[in-house]
């Protein structure tokens, strides 16, 4: 079962190939020569993965699933939200989204926050989509070498550790991304049919 993952971003590959069965081959974009920028001008998570999904799907004609994930801040009304890899500027730097984004957060005192992933598949002409949440808190500091994005601010509920310092099994287990890919696996096995 051959699938293409609409992403260049290689710390999510990474993560995600930690978790598919044997029986998928997951390739991503630069593995079908797909190099270009895909815009991301939809003002929701889902709508992003769709435009994503729906890119590979009509230039490529390959089955794809493509997700968008957003940080979502109680204190500062759901940002960064569908912003959240481009906060800080065009250039998506994730020190100067989590600086930025722990200056806004410095004089409050509600640090609760979530990170919300959806994922849409493209697959014998149709589109589902599986969605995956995690709440926590955002840290006052950077802690933690592993991960990525917002990663070393970020403190799921029920854990003394930032996504950053746990190690990937549990953050695959537990986070956003994780449990939204599982989903979109339990699907997968459904299928009879060779993609």
């Amino acid at each position: 079962m051959k699938l293409v993952f609409a992403t260049h971003n290689p710390n999510k590959l990474k993560e995600i190939q930690a978790i598919v069965p044997d029986y998928i081959t997951l390739v991503s974009l630069k593995d079908i020569g797909c190099f270009e920028d895909i815009p991301e001008t939809a003002n929701t998570l889902q709508g992003n993965a769709k435009l994503k999904a729906d890119h590979i799907t009509n230039n490529y004609n390959l089955p794809c699933f493509a997700d968008d994930t957003g940080l979502l801040v109680n204190a500062l009304n759901g940002e960064p939200g569908v912003y959240s890899a481009r906060y800080a500027g065009e250039e998506n730097d994730a020190n100067a989204n989590m600086d930025k984004l722990l200056k806004n957060l410095s004089n409050k005192i509600d640090r609760s926050a979530s990170f919300k992933t959806s994922i849409a598949l493209n697959i014998n002409e149709d589109t589902l989509y599986f969605n995956g949440f995690v709440a926590g808190q955002i840290t006052e500091t950077k802690n933690g070498e592993k991960g990525f994005g917002y990663d070393p601010i970020f403190m799921p509920n029920g854990y003394e550790q930032t996504f950053a310092q746990l190690p990937l099994e549990i953050k695959n287990q537990i986070s956003h991304r994780g449990k939204a890919f599982l989903k979109l696996i339990t699907y997968l096995k459904t299928l009879n049919v060779n993609i």
